[in-house]
């Protein structure tokens, strides 16, 4: 596929924190586009309509193209900014960062709120997981019953990851592998059951993998 590969977010997620009686909570999603973006943060502005601030930061495109933040009502520079800023380090796109704030009645300053949203961002990207998109194949095994057992130990060595078993007379598991390791996927399957299991590819998308499994990129 053309598309090289691109950090994002693997899923929706938040965390909190309190910082001098503010409490801060930082939301990460996963986003295609500017609307689908607007509209993860009017979800959010409905549901923390009672908020002090619901400042924001997103990234759209591959190559980070489309860039906007917004303060919410704090001072300028100390919120919006700094989100995105983690978001810019991370190196993630087609991603979206809210930080709501509840105020605690004591001012944290403008260098407490820099601090404040930077480590809102930097929770939410870590509760929402930095993921890797990569050009990834579907693929379909069918196993015998006796080789059961050697597949599954097989599965555990090799970055795979398992979406579904069907039980007939033999077990269909459906597979997703990177492309970029289908190759030598294939290989050393047929290689671990003698030939008597060959993947039939589906097809092939994109698809989030976790950061920690992309240590190269």
């Amino acid at each position: 596929m053309s598309i090289a590969p691109y950090k994002t977010l693997m899923k929706r997620a938040s965390d909190s924190f309190i910082v001098n009686k503010s409490r801060f909570i930082g939301h990460g999603a996963p986003v295609e586009s500017e609307e689908e973006a607007l509209g993860f943060l009017a979800e959010m502005r409905r549901e923390y309509q009672d908020a002090s601030h619901n400042c924001y930061a997103y990234i759209i495109g591959t190559n980070m193209g489309i860039m906007r933040y917004n303060d919410d009502g704090e001072p300028g520079g100390t919120a919006g900014m700094p989100i995105i800023e983690v978001m810019k380090a991370r190196g993630v796109t087609n991603a979206i960062v809210v930080v709501t704030r509840y105020f605690g009645g004591i001012l944290l300053g403008a260098g407490g709120l820099v601090r404040a949203y930077t480590q809102g961002a930097a929770m939410a990207l870590n509760a929402a997981q930095v993921a890797v998109m990569h050009p990834t194949q579907r693929l379909l095994v069918d196993v015998p019953y006796p080789l059961l057992g050697r597949f599954e130990h097989f599965l555990k060595s090799v970055p795979v990851r398992v979406e579904d078993k069907a039980f007939t007379d033999t077990i269909t598991f459906t597979l997703c592998v990177r492309s970029a390791d289908a190759e030598a996927f294939q290989r050393d399957l047929v290689q671990h059951t003698d030939g008597r299991c060959e993947p039939l590819v589906m097809e092939e998308f994109h698809a989030p993998w976790p950061e920690e499994d992309n240590a190269s990129l």
